[in-house]
């Protein structure tokens, strides 16, 4: 079986319990995607399905991967991803892989995506710095203070926390739960929220590690 799927971010919304409880939920079109290459160990060395989603004018994609693209499933999109197999399941170019063939109510997955870019920004906003005294005198209320000694190290340490671009990095959320699937839709639920905006691309995988609560 392969282990995820290439999903995009809709927005949130919220359900509600048998027990009356309100559950936020991010709402994630999971799908459908489609099989460009499948690896295997005999060639490739490992077992893993690449996978095309959303179709993309032919035109707007480059040479090489207008061929590749279209020699496994005769049409170009706009994202791949590759996602590893476990299990004895064979797949073949072409094939559609929907979300319902994957995942299932109450299970967790881990959910990876890039947040939303901020620009560059400050240390009280990228890091939440306290900043300065804002009393009489205090001429540092934003500033990030001393950011190294003359005498020893004599120079800024790596990793200091100081202003930069913030945002518009990788980041996975993990075990949330899927609280329902819309086959019909290609629609899943997941409690929680996840990171980047709207319509922004979402690799769904199977938890390595499965922590429940």
């Amino acid at each position: 079986m392969c282990k995820g799927l290439i999903g995009k971010k809709i927005g949130m919304t919220g359900l509600y319990t048998p027990k009356g409880a309100y559950i936020p939920v991010s709402v994630i079109q999971a799908g459908p995607c489609v099989v460009v290459q499948v690896k295997s160990e005999a060639i490739d060395g490992y077992k893993a399905l690449q996978l095309g989603f959303e179709e993309k004018k032919e035109s707007r994609v480059n040479k090489p991967l207008q061929g590749h693209m279209k020699k496994g499933a005769g049409k170009c999109f706009a994202l791949l991803n590759e996602f590893s197999i476990e299990g004895s399941q064979e797949y073949k170019m072409g094939q559609v892989i929907t979300v319902d063939n994957i995942f299932k109510i109450g299970e967790r997955v881990d959910i990876s995506g890039t947040s939303k870019g901020r620009g560059f920004a400050g240390v009280v906003k990228r890091y939440g710095f306290s900043g300065g005294r804002k009393t009489h005198g205090g001429m540092c209320h934003r500033l990030p203070g001393s950011i190294g000694s003359s005498a020893w190290p004599s120079r800024v340490v790596k990793g200091k926390r100081m202003p930069g671009h913030y945002g518009n990095h990788r980041i996975t959320v993990r075990n949330l739960e899927v609280v329902d699937i819309k086959p019909v839709e290609n629609l899943i639920l997941v409690k929680g929220s996840i990171p980047g905006a709207r319509r922004g691309f979402l690799e769904i995988r199977k938890p390595k590690v499965v922590v429940t609560k």
